[in-house]
């Protein structure tokens, strides 16, 4: 074939080749310029739509590596422990109210009472009493905030697949399957720690190994061994042992619903708020140099602690119910006849003796607690993200 024809035939391919190439091109300068318009992506956990398919996949697979999994669990947990330190006094001083400690309750419902209550913790144990139970606290919430916020990170990943699929509902419901599954696993550690902050009494006090086989042993039924098995039929039901440390846990499960989706749901949302173009300038910082392809440009401290807030305004306030009938039903072998009770009779029970603002006892104080809780939680946890490069 002529050279001619040749050059001739060859042109159709090099004209496509071509037109791909100004299309990389165009895809790349777009890139550059949203790049340098600071423009960011939706939240922390999301791909910015610029990053191709393969990046976003090979993203993807990065979050399951086990580098990722081991750096996101140990801020995530280093978060949980400086925010629950933050607040040690005030969840103490929560925990005697709403289990209506005796010696307490003439304190609840003001923050006359809160202040006095307070003194009086410290005139009988001094600082090391605003800390009771603290040791098992961390113990509890290294765990369960590494946990939280790792599975959180995970199960985002699974349920957000694409950036049309970023809505409202699925963010509520990977906040929710996060604080489940992070909550199942911790729950007996939470259970000995509230048992140790309820303790009042200055002599006798009782040490972790006792109250831990004081659970254990709690609500021994035994049968008779001339009675007729049909006639204790429910004493085949388990009512001592590991099942005790799970006291509690159902209204704990409906109660971690809406909480962890709301606070990691609010929190999402107020962080696009902030990241938007029009506020960008004023709320977010440069995007470090170690910072992962795709990844949002962080907030500034009172912006990222903004959002935590708001977070654990919201979430505490959905949720504060339950949290005020787990804490009754966690300490029912510490108090009265140490009868078991249900979620209803627990109700029952709070109702009868306060109504319905029984339901509310501590309020107050739980915001003053979770606001600055979550805050810090979440403001610890992006800077360990960015200082460990993930």
């Amino acid at each position: 074939m002529p050279p001619a024809l040749i050059s001739h035939a060859s042109m159709p391919g090099s004209a496509s080749n071509e037109s791909r190439e100004v299309t990389a091109d165009a895809f790349r300068l777009g890139a550059k310029v949203q790049k340098e318009k600071g423009e960011a992506a939706i939240c922390p956990t999301d791909d910015e739509a610029s990053v191709p398919r393969s990046k976003k996949h090979s993203s993807s697979q990065k979050k399951r590596s086990l580098d990722y999994l081991w750096r996101s669990g140990v801020a995530g947990g280093l978060a949980g422990c400086a925010a629950k330190t933050v607040v040690a006094p005030l969840d103490r001083v929560k925990i005697l109210f709403q289990a209506h400690n005796p010696h307490f309750v003439k304190y609840a419902g003001s923050w006359w009472g809160f202040g006095e209550a307070i003194k009086e913790i410290y005139r009988q144990d001094g600082v090391m009493g605003l800390f009771r139970g603290h040791s098992a606290t961390l113990l509890r919430i290294f765990p369960y905030a590494g946990i939280k916020f790792l599975a959180y990170e995970q199960i985002r990943a699974l349920v957000i697949t694409r950036k049309d699929h970023e809505t409202p509902l699925r963010r509520l419901v990977s906040g929710s399957l996060a604080g489940v599954t992070s909550v199942f696993f911790t729950y007996p550690l939470e259970l000995i720690r509230v048992r140790l902050a309820f303790e009042t009494k200055r002599e006798g006090r009782s040490s972790l190994r006792s109250i831990i086989r004081q659970i254990y042993s709690e609500n021994a039924l035994t049968v008779p061994k001339n009675a007729p098995t049909s006639a204790h039929a429910p004493a085949l039901i388990p009512r001592t042992g590991l099942a005790n440390f799970y006291r509690g846990f159902s209204p704990t499960l409906f109660g971690m619903l809406p909480y962890a989706g709301m606070s990691f749901l609010t929190h999402d949302t107020v962080g696009d708020i902030f990241r938007h173009p029009k506020l960008a300038q004023w709320t977010t910082l440069p995007q470090p140099e170690n910072a992962p392809a795709g990844k949002a440009a962080p907030l500034r401290s009172w912006a990222e602690l903004s959002a935590g807030g708001i977070a654990g305004l919201v979430s505490q306030t959905v949720s504060y119910p339950l949290e005020v009938i787990r804490r009754r039903m966690q300490v029912g072998g510490a108090v009265g006849d140490g009868h078991r009770l249900t979620i209803g009779e627990t109700a029952k029970l709070i109702m009868r003796e306060r109504g319905v603002r029984g339901f509310f006892v501590g309020l107050t104080i739980g915001y003053a607690k979770v606001v600055p809780m979550v805050a810090t939680s979440f403001y610890t946890y992006e800077r360990l993200k960015t200082f460990f490069g993930i």
